[in-house]
């Protein structure tokens, strides 16, 4: 049974009725509060307050203030006019009933109303993002497609000049080569034609031009190169010995491994501002390395890791980079930017063959130590048992997946995987 409030306080103007309720140490998020137009509940339990008002007041534009110890609540009234009581003065408990029976139903209405009002107006929010988001889509593809079609014509375009150009070049030499022959017909035609209106002192100038015409033919004969003559060059290559047999040779995926490695050395990025102040030997990924190396033996795993950074700043393609850098981070803590890192290294090492297993060993042990440092120890046994897989021999390897295992079916203690 509650506690009714009689404590309370009350003031009025001819548009507003103010009402004082003593809270008497509930906290503030305790308090609930109801109204209607004809009813006003306030409850902290124990206690409880409620007025059957004596007038009906504008429960939309009604507020209540709750802080320092009292609820003030402001009720609006329908009709500008001065109220003699709070609430009405009868003891008819049916009619309070009803009352309260009346303006429950309306404020679960309300509060109904006001939820199917947020929910629809949270779906047309999503909708209009939704909306939003497939016209900016729409746009962003039609954009794209505007530059295809455009790249596709200018492509087009110089294809054309291209033939066009080609075309000429094909009958400006057609043109260079047939101009000898007209030139020699032109040279017969013409020698003919001295000899059928000459006479024989004029047959015999032309016998005389038909010799010199012959000795500057013989002439540049003789003037021409003789052919070259044929014959083999000998290329031999030293071959390749690879530790598996033949029926299971893995010659492209070696052949690829050092493709990789090579391009890997190659490729460097030297536009960098903080090595701008470094020495044109020290702006080398290889140089960081080592001294990221150096640094990590020596126990500043900070500044191995700032090496390291530099280093994947040069090549983002080394990758002994990322599996050192997640060695660092183990002893550091940062376990899962170990995890990426040597999952990083992983993706590099492809594809896997002999050259690099021992790497391959190395970064799914330190990705398994992670995993298991951060008790996910079915990733972890994962990792042990690849590395595993190609370093059978190791006996400190055997241990540590077996231990992994005895945790997993609860036989052991939890070790600390290093």
């Amino acid at each position: 049974m509650p506690l009714l409030v009689t404590d309370y306080s009350w003031t009025q103007t001819e548009s507003t009725v103010y009402i004082s309720v003593p809270l008497k140490g509930a906290k503030v998020a305790k308090v609930d509060i109801m109204c209607t137009d004809e009813y006003l509940k306030v409850n902290f339990s124990p206690y409880l307050f409620e007025a059957f008002l004596f007038e009906p007041v504008d429960d939309v534009r009604s507020t209540a203030k709750v802080g320092s110890g009292v609820a003030v609540i402001s009720l609006p009234k329908r009709t500008n006019q001065v109220w003699e009581h709070l609430m009405i003065t009868t003891n008819d408990k049916e009619k309070k009933k009803e009352v309260r029976e009346r303006a429950l139903l309306k404020y679960q209405e309300k509060v109904s109303s006001e939820s199917r009002s947020k929910a629809e107006k949270r779906h047309a929010e999503k909708k209009y993002a939704l909306e939003t988001m497939m016209k900016l889509e729409k746009e962003e593809r039609d954009s794209i497609q505007k530059m295809k079609d455009s790249e596709r014509e200018k492509t087009t375009a110089e294809l054309a000049a291209w033939q066009l150009t080609q075309k000429e070049k094909a009958a400006e030499e057609a043109q260079l080569k047939l101009q000898p022959q007209r030139d020699h017909q032109n040279e017969l035609k013409a020698a003919t034609q001295k000899q059928e209106n000459g006479c024989s002192g004029g047959g015999k100038v032309k016998l005389d031009r038909r010799g010199d015409s012959e000795a500057k033919s013989k002439k540049k004969q003789v003037d021409l190169p003789a052919p070259r003559l044929g014959g083999n060059i000998q290329v031999t290559f030293t071959p390749r010995v690879f530790p598996t047999a033949l029926r299971e040779s893995r010659v492209p995926e070696e052949e690829e491994w050092l493709r990789k490695q090579a391009e890997a050395r190659r490729a460097v990025n030297a536009d960098i501002d903080e090595l701008k102040d470094l020495k044109e030997t020290e702006r080398n990924a290889d140089w960081l390395k080592d001294k990221g190396d150096k640094c990590f033996t020596a126990g500043d795993y900070l500044g191995a890791v700032n090496a390291y950074n530099l280093a994947l700043r040069l090549n983002r393609t080394i990758p002994a980079l990322y599996s050192n850098r997640a060695a660092c981070h183990l002893k550091l803590r940062n376990l899962h930017k170990a995890i990426e890192d040597s999952s990083q290294a992983l993706d590099l090492l492809t594809p896997p063959v002999a050259a690099n297993a021992a790497a391959r060993t190395r970064a799914h042990v330190r990705r398994g130590s992670a995993f298991c440092q951060l008790q996910l120890y079915a990733e972890g046994l994962q990792d042990y048992e690849a590395a595993l897989k190609m370093n059978p021999c190791s006996e400190e390897l055997q241990a540590d997946t077996q231990r992994i295992r005895d945790i997993i079916q609860g036989t052991a203690a939890e070790p600390e995987i290093q």
